[in-house]
């Protein structure tokens, strides 16, 4: 079994994030298909993905240490996907080697820069797989979710930790609720947000979280921008979505987390951190890829310096 732990290894990091790890295959098509139609790709993007994943990159990218807690195949994919890591300066020291084979993400990305995914996943993180004792402190934990056992095990620890807890979701998938009390951010899209709360109305949607947990909650919704609110406060605050050249909308929700986390770990009060996200989902969108698209430290503020318009 391949050895993927480094030397030196930072004690205290800015970001520490747990949760699935795909390699994407993105086509690039004019249109998606109907049923029973053979199309062409105009391009093939190949590449690691995932929610958490993505938002490490991010926090490299920004010049801040990350490291990620996730489940690859012993496989070529899980090996690029470590890599790709790597190469990135992303401590993989908590990649977790299983024999089962890595996840694999298929996208389409239409003309329009709307997309559609299908994952294929089998491999898990389990509580026994995350051994405490070993893992850095990290400023913030950042959690997707999909394997609650796990999930919750360090949501516990955080707290213990006094570590600050971010949570994403993007669609109702399996039940989370029993990790909403640990989180300190929960930063979600109108996909999951409408239908766990039943409503369409984005306060009532916010003010029904609340009830969940008891910590900043942010709603995104595409162009549409995002609404947020701090726990305890009366006040909402509102962010519209830059307005881009849209090529590719896949891990645009990512890019937002990045930007929000790296504002809140700066002390930035909830208005600038939802710039901040905004921004960065906005320079992710005007490249094919999650990855591709993730703003360095600069480009992230030379556009929100910039004034670009808004939707």
């Amino acid at each position: 079994m391949e050895n993927f732990r480094q030397v030196n290894l930072p004690k205290q990091i800015d970001l520490l994030g747990m949760g699935i790890i795909p390699f994407d295959l993105l086509y690039t098509v004019k249109k998606y298909p109907s049923v029973g139609i053979k199309i062409d790709a105009e391009s093939l993007l190949m590449q690691g993905g995932g929610p958490v994943p993505n938002v490490v990159v991010g926090f490299s990218r920004l010049g801040l240490k990350s490291a990620i807690i996730a489940p690859v195949g012993n496989d070529p994919f899980g090996k690029v996907i470590v890599k790709e890591l790597q190469k990135e300066k992303v401590d993989t020291s908590y990649i977790i080697q299983k024999d089962k084979p890595t996840a694999l993400a298929t996208g389409w990305i239409e003309k329009s820069g709307s997309r559609t995914m299908v994952l294929s996943r089998e491999i898990t993180v389990t509580p026994s797989d995350i051994k405490l004792a070993e893992l850095p402190i990290p400023k913030i934990l950042h959690l997707d979710g999909r394997d609650m056992p796990a999930t919750l095990k360090l949501a516990r620890w955080a707290k213990r930790k006094n570590i600050v807890v971010s949570f994403d979701i993007g669609s109702v998938r399996n039940d989370v609720s029993e990790v909403f009390p640990y989180v300190d951010h929960l930063v979600v899209a109108d996909e999951f947000a409408f239908p766990f709360t039943k409503t369409k109305n984005i306060i009532h949607a916010i003010e029904k979280l609340s009830k969940f947990c008891q910590g900043t909650i942010v709603i995104t919704e595409g162009i549409k921008g995002s609404t947020g609110k701090e726990f305890g406060s009366s006040q909402f605050v509102k962010q519209k979505a830059f307005k881009v050249k849209n090529i590719d909308t896949t891990g645009a929700g990512d890019c937002y987390h990045t930007g929000y986390l790296y504002a809140l770990l700066q002390g930035k009060p909830l208005a600038e951190r939802m710039i901040h996200g905004s921004s960065a989902a906005a320079l992710k969108c005007q490249k094919a890829g999650a990855r591709s698209g993730i703003p360095n430290r600069k480009e992230l503020l030379s556009f929100i310096k910039s004034k670009k318009r808004t939707y």
